[in-house]
């Protein structure tokens, strides 16, 4: 079980980032969360197997059809206890 904090900057809120990487992440049955931020980049932080954090994190590179990043910053962090995948609020 790995865990990676991630922060992706670009056209990334008001494009429906949040809904298809939570839809992304319960099919590759990642845990975890995402949330918009303030500054305008959404905030995740996901946890699985290796394989399926690495599928995610290529999903969130590209993000929804609608998205453009330009950026994706990602930290190692600790697994912590989640159930299933949430949207937070925004932050």
């Amino acid at each position: 079980m790995i865990a990676r904090h991630l922060v992706v900057r670009g056209r990334v809120q008001g494009v429906g980032f949040r809904f298809h990487m939570r839809a992304e992440a319960v099919r590759l049955g990642v845990s975890g969360w995402v949330r918009n931020r303030s500054d305008g980049t959404v905030e995740a932080l996901v946890q699985g197997d290796q394989g399926s954090v690495d599928r995610l994190i290529a999903w969130t590179r590209r993000g929804p059809s609608s998205a453009q990043v330009t950026d994706l910053e990602i930290e190692e962090r600790a697994p912590a206890e989640f159930d299933g995948f949430a949207s937070r609020p925004t932050e």
